[in-house]
């Protein structure tokens, strides 16, 4: 199937995990494909992989000056949006009493900031029909103990997905989002931990998922495309929760 074909699509984050499948999984159904990514080793491995058509631009999400240089060279550049998903952001957990000002606000940034001001800055580039799908978490779904901050702001994402949804549809676009539970990919090796600990930690999580392992990225871009396709126009404001039965038996 072609379902994208002569479609061109923005992947925020798509440099690696979740984004780098999606983009992956786009580019099989025939679309251009646009990443944006922090790393720029890692920006331009992803683009070789994705093939000459892609174009990869380093961007690093959580302010307004970052959203509007992003649409700015997609403007320089004549590209107009089929479809978006906003992948990038970050993930830090800390107890309760632990949590700094800097953390808040960093997570609030990346996640929520980022997230908001860059649909607000694409959208005069964002053609009619136009999908966008919001990466979400369960941690807005379960009292996961040191996740409060990161929870907090995957459920804003969640809130943003119906209002702006409402706000949006008369423009012909809708936003959705898909939540994934534990998913295989290279933000568990950022969380600080030592190899045992990160070891053990996913040993208790993956205790906890009903199907016995963790997600695969490639298993959520399936979710992203679904959502992104024709076949889905149907489904607004919606979140889809993608993590193995963990937050739902």
């Amino acid at each position: 199937m072609n379902r994208f074909e002569g479609k061109t699509v923005l992947v925020t984050g798509g440099n690696s995990g979740i984004g780098l499948a999606a983009a992956q999984a786009f580019v099989q159904e025939g679309a251009r494909v646009v990443i944006t990514g922090r790393d720029a080793a890692a920006l331009e491995t992803a683009r070789a992989t994705l093939g000459s058509e892609a174009i990869a631009i380093r961007n690093e999400t959580g302010t307004v000056a970052a959203a509007r240089e992003l649409t700015r060279q997609l403007q320089e550049a004549g590209v107009r949006l089929d479809a978006v998903f906003i992948n990038a952001g970050m993930a830090k957990f800390a107890a309760v009493a632990d949590v700094e000002e800097a953390m808040w606000d960093a997570t609030f940034n990346a996640n929520v900031k980022g997230a908001f001001f860059q649909i607000q800055a694409l959208l005069p580039i964002l053609n009619p029909g136009t999908s966008i799908v919001l990466n979400g978490s369960i941690n807005a779904r379960i009292g996961m103990p040191n996740s409060s901050v990161y929870a907090a702001s995957k459920a804003a994402l969640i809130s943003l997905a119906k209002t702006l949804s409402g706000e949006l549809l008369s423009s012909g676009i809708r936003v959705n989002v898909v939540s994934p539970g534990p998913v295989s990919t290279p933000i568990y090796g950022k969380l600080g931990l030592d190899a045992d600990t990160l070891s053990a930690t996913a040993a208790q999580i993956q205790s906890q998922i009903p199907l016995g392992r963790f997600g695969q990225p490639a298993e959520i871009a399936a979710t992203v495309l679904h959502l992104s396709a024709p076949e889905s126009a149907f489904i607004v404001g919606t979140e889809i929760i993608a993590d193995g039965g963990m937050s739902q038996l």
